[in-house]
């Protein structure tokens, strides 16, 4: 494949897009909540931030996270190879700022930590697209509309009680979002069933009701326990095999009526589009931070709509409402809280929908005092 060098001298650079500086530092965030699902627990969020400026001082901040390790080799990665690529770009190519990065970091493409550097640095370049538009994010990534329906995770997950499950998903439908998740993956079937029977019985027919394994089943069990899901009439089956078992999710999705949710462990429109052709995805999960940034993020969003796929993006929601508000096939947003410490405002939240902010840039408003008393590197 050939790629194109953006090291060759720009005609006509306009004065204020090129970039002058460019930084990463590390932010560790202690989990809002206890976490745990079928194989892990959610230590905490190591959130990678970079931070570009360009010659007129307009300041572009972008950030990928980790969920507890690997942030370090995030940051070593981009301090020692991709940030000097950048000085002296112009910030308006974001495409072709991506693909050189890509291109230059081949030997370790595709991959977790790459993307997430990736992804540090593409999410500040729209950044500042944003600001010198003048336009918010979502409606420059699209605009499709403003507000996203909403699905909470925080009350599903695997070690709280079958009691504290109905619970949750009753505050959740009294709120007025339109879903629950909840995780599964418990040693027996028996188990999960019981308590995912609980809860639609308190929460009766209406409430979207999807389930999370988080890759922790084989073929055989998955497609055991999707046939005695079926009766509880789930919305999704979410991540039941290890992410690279294409084959096996192809094999589930034919022998369940129930949609097979995969993307979160995805890192390149490649591996979305094996799935997403091959029939082993029924909703797509593409998360900006894996997958590399928004610019990719918005390729796979196109290419689940080519394939009349819905998008519902994992984790981040402060920046997957924008995202999903942005393209015609986004139907949920998930969440999950937690940036709360160092911003200085929330998502807006009405009649259970995710509201889209309005301000130019990113649309999140970081506290710059709290990021400074948790940086770490």
């Amino acid at each position: 494949m050939t790629t194109l060098s953006r090291r060759i001298a720009p005609v006509g650079l306009p004065a204020g897009t090129t970039v002058t500086r460019a930084e990463a530092f590390l932010v560790d965030l202690e989990v809002e909540t206890v976490r745990t699902d079928a194989v892990q627990s959610f230590l905490k969020q190591e959130t990678v931030f970079v931070e570009l400026e360009t010659s007129d001082g307009a300041v572009g901040l972008g950030y990928s996270y980790t969920i507890g390790t690997g942030g370090t080799a995030v940051l070593a990665l981009l301090r020692d190879h991709l940030l000097p690529r950048l000085v002296g770009a112009d910030a308006r190519n974001v495409e072709g700022l991506w693909s050189d990065l890509f291109w230059s970091t081949h030997a370790t493409t595709v991959g977790a930590i790459t993307s997430l550097a990736l992804a540090s640095v593409d999410t500040a370049l729209w950044d500042l697209r944003c600001l010198r538009a003048g336009e918010p994010l979502w409606r420059l990534a699209g605009g499709f509309r403003q507000q996203v329906p909403l699905y909470d995770t925080e009350g599903g997950w695997l070690h709280l009680t079958t009691d504290e499950l109905v619970a949750g998903a009753l505050a959740s439908q009294q709120a007025g979002w339109p879903g629950v998740k909840l995780k599964v993956g418990k040693p027996r079937l028996h188990e999960d069933l019981e308590r995912l029977r609980a809860v639609r019985d308190a929460v009766g027919p209406a409430l979207d009701i999807m389930v999370d394994a988080n890759q922790s089943m084989t073929y055989a069990e998955a497609k055991r326990r999707a046939a005695a899901f079926e009766a509880v009439d789930l919305s999704w089956f979410e991540e039941p095999l290890p992410a690279d078992d294409v084959t096996g999710h192809i094999r589930l999705a034919e022998s369940t009526s129930i949609p097979i949710a995969v993307g979160e462990s995805l890192y390149s429109i490649s591996q979305f589009r094996e799935y997403v052709a091959g029939g082993g995805a029924g909703i797509v999960q593409a998360d900006v931070a894996r997958i590399g940034g928004i610019t990719p993020w918005l390729k796979v969003a196109h290419l689940a709509e080519a394939f009349n796929l819905e998008i519902c993006p994992h984790f981040l929601m402060e920046l997957h409402v924008s995202l999903t508000a942005a393209v015609p096939n986004g139907r949920y947003v998930e969440h999950i809280p937690q940036l709360r410490a160092i911003t200085r405002s929330e998502m807006a939240v009405v009649d259970g929908h995710a509201v889209a902010p309005d301000t130019p840039g990113l649309g999140i408003e970081w506290d710059r005092d709290a990021i400074d008393d948790r940086t770490v590197a």
